[in-house]
């Protein structure tokens, strides 16, 4: 039995939301300090932590190393799996 995943929490929407609303924007990701800026994050560790924990649930990635490169995925289906009889 798959777990469904724990929802985003309010500060990994805020975000999610700079981050899709700059990219529309401007072409290409946020820096950190512009992020933090935008969602009242003064600490760029803060900032780097919610990427991260965004990264590792599949929602953004990188191309480089660099967070600025980083590009929205698209979220995969949910999973259904088959039912025994």
């Amino acid at each position: 039995m798959k777990r469904e995943p724990r929802p985003l929490s309010a500060r990994q929407e805020a975000v999610m939301a700079v981050v899709r609303s700059w990219i529309i924007e401007h072409g290409h990701g946020p820096t950190i300090r512009e992020i933090g800026a935008r969602v009242g994050l003064s600490s760029t560790s803060s900032v780097a932590y919610q990427l991260a924990q965004l990264e590792k649930r599949g929602l953004i990635s990188r191309t480089g190393r660099e967070w600025s490169s980083c590009r929205l995925e698209s979220p995969a289906p949910p999973w259904r799996g088959l039912r025994s009889r």
